[in-house]
């Protein structure tokens, strides 16, 4: 199996308790058997579907053929399938045919997706996101001419932000926008690089959401719009080519069967884009978007790790290999490599941070239930909480998830560096997720240069609080003599007074940026550790409870919790000393280091 179904109903039901959203108007029609229902789907599908198809996509890598890129020939049908059952829109309206899914279950959903086959199931997500900046931002013209198609599966959509020389810089884009006697329609030109999915022969056509620059517009960010651009313009119930070209196919060390593609945009006579939303608005529509998939990219990479520690624990049930080290008798058997110290923790540490880190992004998930269907000073707390967590929730599991699969290629040996085993391709696929969506670096200048700081620090405090109420939680277990949760309810209490201090070290030191964000990566690193320290309380004390009555493979699964939660605060959490020393120090080496010593 590549997940754990028991594992995501635990955090579902007994951690985050996800059947309260239903007390909320809109998912009233929902329910635990509805919940259940759309997650066995997924698993469905992801067997019969996504999993068959994991190595023959990373063996038979899109090419450029006479223009168009050729993605594996199944992926046009399990695109349709996508479409025809409703996955593409069901967190949509109603009105719109969507299903008024919750985040937190589609997200759920996701999750076993990208278990299965990360590249194929990023297609009609990606078109998710496209749509839903349409239907949040655009007018009721374009939203009707565009994501019908797309909600069917049959139109792809992309988001088309980057190009040669605006990375992450934004602000440089250089992509025109030029208008045309026809109100909101303009003559795009420029082009763009590492789209994903921008190109591809599995579906009709592809809708851009793109960033450009409306000429006259004002310099820098305050001058971005963002357009429609398809591929191809619908007239008169026919495609019309939009000159839009595929300038070619990037080859990539992993996550091969999804193309990203290098577009020229209006070569000839400029392409066509339909302006979205109000000029000069396109970075803050954009970043809609972003925020979203931002919080997928870290449910992407836990998706890629936990199918990478699932392969790997199975080799280690079967693998025989050496004996206890205390066994002396000559000849006696082999035994199977779980039984070593070394091996049992390199699964703990997969263990530890990949359930940590999907407790922590299904977290996410709730609070976006409760700032979007919410009302009233909860949805307004649930919006702060999930803005402050958003840069640790993409950037912790991503940065791990490349630690984390290579643990599972090392507890294969020299097998696991064979493309005989499927983590060898597991290892190369988590090494997008720090990159996607902005880097770690850009994350951790947003967490401690805006996310800790904005609204006055309430984000933070409201975390803290939440943190707390976890502590008093499991401290309630003290008179029933819980050591275990005693322990670690009181290293959280000590790495969050840790947090706190070096934190406001750090603000001391705003009145120079670039000294206060030199280790802003650090930060974001001792921020993650110890969020994921409170999301390993919290499964602690939902399992410590449950094993009052629990028996066979229940009680198992909640000792295991339990010893996954001790094994990260006594190999992870401890790190954040270490971190807090350098945080703290005046030795600014990084600052100080001269370009031409290198």
């Amino acid at each position: 199996m590549f997940y754990s179904p028991r594992d995501l109903r635990f955090h579902l039901y007994e951690v985050i308790q996800a059947e309260k959203l239903t007390q909320l108007p809109r998912f009233a029609d929902h329910d635990r058997t509805s919940f259940d229902m759309v997650l066995e789907a997924a698993g469905q599908i992801s067997e019969t579907l996504l999993r068959p198809l994991l190595t023959v996509m990373d063996r038979e890598e899109p090419q450029l053929v006479d223009g168009k890129i050729r993605v594996h020939p199944q992926m046009a049908a399990i695109i349709r399938r996508f479409g025809d059952d409703g996955w593409i829109n069901a967190p949509f309206d109603y009105k719109e045919g969507g299903q008024q899914l919750p985040t937190t279950i589609m997200n759920a959903a996701t999750f076993i997706f990208g278990a299965a086959n990360y590249s194929a199931s990023v297609f009609p997500f990606l078109t998710t996101g496209a749509a839903n900046l349409l239907r949040s931002f655009g007018s009721k013209e374009l939203v009707d001419r565009f994501t019908p198609m797309m909600y069917a599966g049959r139109w792809q959509g992309t988001m088309a932000l980057t190009e040669p020389d605006a990375g992450s810089s934004l602000s440089d884009i250089s992509t025109s926008a030029e208008p045309t006697d026809v109100p909101g329609e303009y003559r795009i030109r420029g082009q763009k690089i590492y789209i994903s999915a921008g190109d591809h022969d599995a579906c009709e056509n592809v809708v851009h959401l793109m960033l450009a620059r409306i000429k006259g517009g004002p310099a820098g960010a305050k001058g971005i719009s963002l357009f429609a651009v398809p591929q191809k313009r619908p007239e008169l119930g026919t495609l019309v080519d939009n000159d839009v070209q595929t300038a070619g196919v990037y080859h990539k060390m992993g996550y091969k069967g999804a193309p990203i593609a290098h577009l020229m945009i209006g070569s000839a006579e400029g392409a066509v884009g339909y302006l979205v939303g109000e000029p000069h608005q396109g970075l803050r529509y954009m970043f809609q978007m972003m925020n979203e998939a931002r919080v997928g990219v870290g449910m992407n990479a836990v998706s890629i790790g936990t199918a990478a520690y699932c392969a790997s624990l199975d080799y280690a049930r079967e693998r025989p290999q050496g004996r206890p080290i205390a066994e002396k008798t000559a000849g006696s058997p082999q035994v199977p490599i779980i039984h070593h110290a070394d091996v049992r923790r390199m699964l703990l540490f997969q263990k530890s941070v990949l359930e940590g880190s999907l407790g922590l992004l299904l977290q996410c998930s709730y609070y976006a239930d409760l700032a979007h269907a919410g009302e009233g000073e909860t949805a307004q707390n649930a919006a702060l909480l999930l803005d402050l967590l958003t840069p640790i929730a993409k950037s912790y599991p991503s940065e791990m998830g490349c630690l984390t699969t290579s643990a599972a290629v090392q507890i294969l040996g020299g097998a696991g560096y064979t493309t005989d085993f499927p983590v060898e391709q597991f290892y190369r696929e988590a090494r997008i997720h720090p990159i996607h969506e902005g880097t770690t670096g850009i994350h951790g200048i947003d967490l401690l240069g805006r996310k800790v700081t904005q609204h006055g620090g309430k984000g933070v405090q409201l975390l803290i609080a939440e943190m707390q109420k976890t502590i008093a939680d499991a401290t309630t277990y003290r008179a029933t003599n819980m050591p275990e949760l005693t322990y670690l309810a009181d290293r959280l209490r000590e790495a969050i007074s840790r947090l706190t201090n070096v934190t406001t070290y750090l603000l001391g030191l705003a009145s120079n940026p670039t000294l206060f964000l030199a280790d802003a990566t650090l930060y974001l690193e001792f921020f993650g550790i110890v969020t994921l320290a409170w999301q390993w309380l919290r499964q602690a004390t939902v399992a410590q409870a449950a094993l009052a009555t629990a028996q066979g493979d229940d009680a198992a699964f909640y000792h295991g919790k339990l010893m996954a939660a001790r094994y990260f605060y006594e190999y992870e959490l401890v790190k954040t000393l270490a971190l807090a020393h350098r945080l703290q120090s005046t030795d600014h080496v990084t600052l100080e280091m001269h370009s031409d010593w290198f």
